[in-house]
């Protein structure tokens, strides 16, 4: 860089804007991103001076991947639009998916209730209030084949939001598949099995750690044998930035998980290049549009130098950060709702400009009730006018090469890097976890940016400014009906009365030895819940062996 342009900026700071600024003084003193990034007045080819285009940036589907994964991005085809859904049983929510898909919604995406998360049966007395409130109740084969009655899982791609209990669901899913005639080979779509961030961020984890990292390298085994088209796992910062961790954070901890799960495959004598291509990420997208656009592409250029340099992977399928984003739930008030429109349309567009392979759009009403039809329209219609009339998708990574977006990618690329070296100093991800060390950044981000919110210095429009005086809201909203728990406790019941208990019995006890060994899970998980085995008992047999985790 030309020392010319650096005295031309130093000039005009000097003589154009700090008179200006003395004349009329800027809104705030100092100007920061939601995550406190310190955002500059003008950017130029200055704050991107040591920026290697060839190096840092190359070209899309070459590493390392900043401008993205593929090499046409959505001038080949749009990022998938897989809206999350899910609620009462199976029935209610294979009717809203076949809905979601005549609405022309290109992929599924399965929300389980609290009981099927945690491994428990509609029927168990910790089940008792939580059957399909957050989710769909999912007890056993019968139901997984309700949920995808008249959808053909040979031309749907689908991703479960599951994981202490993913070998289960991914389990249940395969068997649905070779009812519908479908080989497992064919299947194809995403569980989430990110059970370290359940340590970190969000809870819903069954057993310790260890016996955790074992059934999901067995799942990463058995899917690189007989579901190569199904991704593995999606290694999730969502929760984390749900939590209120910055955007650097939900890279780091995000890839430092991932780095935990690899080290864990290899550990268990799998080449690297056996799985990763099948790793995927998801992603919450926030507010701060140049921050999240900037986040994204930072964390594609890390992963890729990670695979590439840490692990040594050859094939550069497995250097690529491929991601779901969610917009953000955090970021929905019940206040005023309707603007909640506005944000997620801020948000995918962010998430579109950052090169996303899948998207889901939250509701207006999401921060009052499940969503309604008419509102999971709404959000499905905001990602098909981005797609389909804003433009941004006729070029790949239009916002690349802004001075602004480079120097935020680098800035979070450097944060990101500090903290993974300081996991690396612990032990590692699950090291830093029983050490509390994310959860305790996450905590001290979460309670600046509420001090900043009570401070009225971060805005929220209709919550700490811009506020009427208003009634509760006039549209409709998504109530589950209490009789679908009672019906859910009469299905499952009636299921284990007509199976042949025998046969259960044998499977089950098989799967006890096989964990109590150093057996493959999956097969005997499949075999289980093929007889009709509950989910809540397959996880009762696997916490008789691998115990319960209880946080200190």
């Amino acid at each position: 860089m030309s020392s010319k342009q650096n005295k031309d900026k130093s000039r005009w700071l000097k003589e154009t804007y700090r008179p200006a600024v003395e004349k009329r003084p800027e809104r705030r003193e100092t100007f920061t991103t939601i995550s406190g990034q310190e955002v500059k007045p003008l950017y130029t080819p200055v704050d991107t001076e040591d920026l290697d285009y060839a190096a840092r940036l190359g070209f899309p589907g070459e590493y390392p991947f900043t401008r993205g994964v593929r090499p046409s991005m959505y001038r080949g085809q749009f990022w998938t639009m897989r809206q999350y859904a899910g609620f009462g049983t199976a029935q209610e929510s294979n009717l809203r998916y076949r809905y979601l898909l005549d609405q022309g919604q290109t992929g599924l995406s399965v929300a389980f209730d609290l009981p099927t998360q945690m491994g428990y049966d509609s029927d168990h007395p910790m089940a008792e209030g939580e059957v399909g409130r957050v989710g769909v109740a999912i007890d056993s084969l019968e139901d997984m084949e309700t949920l995808f009655d008249q959808i053909p899982l040979d031309k749907v791609s689908t991703s479960m939001t599951i994981n202490s209990t993913a070998s289960i669901l991914l389990s249940l899913y395969a068997e649905v598949g070779a009812k519908q005639g479908v080989a497992s080979e064919e299947l194809r779509g995403t569980i989430q099995n990110d059970v370290l961030k359940e340590y970190i961020a969000r809870g819903t984890y069954i057993f310790p750690p260890a016996p955790s990292m074992r059934v999901i390298t067995d799942i990463f085994a058995y899917c690189a044998d007989h579901m190569p088209q199904f991704n593995t796992i999606s290694i999730s910062g969502y929760h984390m930035r749900e939590a209120g961790s910055t955007a650097a954070q939900e890279v780091a901890f995000t890839l430092a998980d991932g780095i935990a799960y690899v080290q864990a495959a290899i550990e268990s004598g799998m080449d690297v290049d056996r799985f990763a291509s099948r790793l995927s990420f998801f992603f919450n997208v926030h507010n701060d549009f140049l921050e999240e656009v900037a986040k994204f592409r930072a964390a594609r250029r890390l992963w890729a130098g990670i695979m590439r340099e840490r692990f040594e992977a050859k094939n550069p399928n497995s250097w690529m950060l491929r991601f779901h984003t969610q917009t953000a739930g955090c970021s929905l008030t019940a206040q005023q709702p309707e603007n909640n429109v506005v944000r997620v349309a801020i948000q995918a567009l962010a998430a579109v400009l950052g090169g996303t392979q899948s998207l889901h759009t939250n509701s207006r009403d999401e921060a009052l009730a499940l969503p309604t039809e008419e509102s999971v329209r709404i959000a499905l219609r905001t990602q098909q006018v981005i797609a389909n009339e804003s433009g941004v998708a006729s070029t790949i990574d239009p916002l690349g090469g802004s001075y602004a977006i480079e120097a935020l990618t680098n800035s979070i690329e450097a944060q990101a890097s500090a903290y993974i070296d300081r996991i690396d100093e612990i032990g590692g991800a699950v090291k830093a976890i029983e050490a509390g060390f994310q959860a305790k950044e996450i905590e001290e981000a979460a309670y600046r940016y509420q001090i900043q919110i009570e401070s009225g210095d971060q805005i929220v429009v209709g919550v700490n400014a811009f506020t009427v005086d208003e009634d509760d809201f006039a549209g409709e909203l998504l109530k589950v009906d209490p009789e679908l728990e009672k019906a859910q406790v009469q299905r499952v019941q009636a299921v284990r009365s007509r199976r042949n208990q025998a046969e259960v019995e044998r499977r089950l006890q098989a799967l006890e030895d096989g964990a109590t060994g150093g057996s493959n899970l999956l097969p005997l998980i499949r075999e289980g819940v093929n007889a009709y085995a509950t989910l809540g008992e397959v996880s009762d047999s696997l916490r008789k062996v691998f115990g319960v985790h209880r946080p200190q």
